[in-house]
């Protein structure tokens, strides 16, 4: 039977938030059998915690944000999905602000630092979530949605389509969760130059800068309007033209429309199994899954519905 497990030792990590500007800190500690993960916010008063599980998901609007009782956290995708793609089961998450630092856009510091204080064995066993059955969620707004399918090892197909010449068509897949750290863990956070004036109307990435953020422009632009663009971004317009990709922010778990409704069971290794009538998450983080593509006069001008799968 295999055992939950924690970090060997505590790790912290300091920078600024991608939508407030903010400069934060956030400190990943080790955490007892059966406590999952619990993200706390040590700037409030009495310091809430907020469990880090699908039914707490309020907004999946660029990033995943958490909220219960009035209380929130964001951008938090990132830190979780190196957690889990590590295997680990337990872990208290300290942060001084109301979102996880940004970094370069990627969890790369995550997966390193993870990598560099350990992992541990406790002595509970596993819980998991067996699907016995397809799982569907769509967005019918978007025209996104997420597939989970029965299958015996964990895996992710991600397809995405953009309105754009850039990012037409594109899949990634992850069949080996231990490949996390070299396929997946450095893909960044991207934007679209048309998106930017938007986002910061709407008071979004406010900390968004060329060093945490690839921007994406899909036409020619002046020297003059690079520069206005720089300004906007914080950083410098030279040596940074580049493109990428990344599953659609619009569809999480906050943001779901038209479940079907499917039977699946909990089952902790030696014991009876409980069955459950509807659907389960066990992954937190939502489907943020991003990879460098090849410039635009490499693409092919195809179009097609926004989806992901789970096996």
């Amino acid at each position: 039977m295999l055992k939950q497990k924690t970090l060997k030792g505590s790790f912290s990590l300091n920078g600024k938030g991608l939508h407030t500007g903010v400069n934060l800190t956030v400190t990943f500690n080790p955490a007892p059998d059966n406590h999952g993960y619990k993200i706390q916010r040590i700037d409030l008063e009495g310091q809430p915690i907020i469990d880090a599980v699908a039914e707490n998901v309020g907004d999946t609007t660029r990033g995943t944000v958490l909220m219960k009782n009035g209380i929130k956290v964001s951008t938090v995708e990132h830190a979780l999905a190196a957690l889990y793609a590590a295997g680990i089961d337990n872990c208290l998450i300290q942060v001084s602000g109301p979102e996880f630092p940004i970094l370069d856009g990627s969890a790369k510091a995550y997966v390193e630092n993870i990598q560099r204080v350990g992992i541990e064995e406790q002595n509970a066993v596993k819980d998991y979530y067996i699907i016995k059955s397809k799982i569907e969620f769509r967005d019918e707004e978007t025209g996104s949605s997420i597939i989970v399918l029965p299958d015996e090892n964990f895996s992710v197909n991600a397809l995405i389509s953009y309105q754009s010449k850039i990012l037409s068509n594109q899949f990634a897949t992850l069949e080996d969760m231990a490949k996390f750290p070299t396929e997946v863990a450095s893909a960044r956070t991207f934007v679209f130059v048309r998106e930017i004036e938007p986002l910061l109307g709407a008071g979004l990435i406010k900390g968004g800068d060329l060093d945490n953020a690839i921007v994406i422009y899909e036409k020619e632009m002046s020297q003059e309007n690079y520069d206005k663009l720089a300004d906007v971004m914080g950083g410098s317009p030279h040596g940074r033209h580049q493109t990428g990709l990344h599953q659609p922010c619009s569809l999480g778990m906050g943001q779901r429309t038209g479940p079907s409704q499917t039977v699946g069971y909990h089952r902790r290794p030696g014991t009876d199994r409980q069955t459950h009538q509807g659907t389960h998450h066990r992954h937190p983080s939502g489907a943020h899954h991003q990879q460098q593509v090849c410039p635009p006069d490499t693409q092919r001008n195809q179009t097609s519905r926004n989806t992901g799968s789970v096996l």
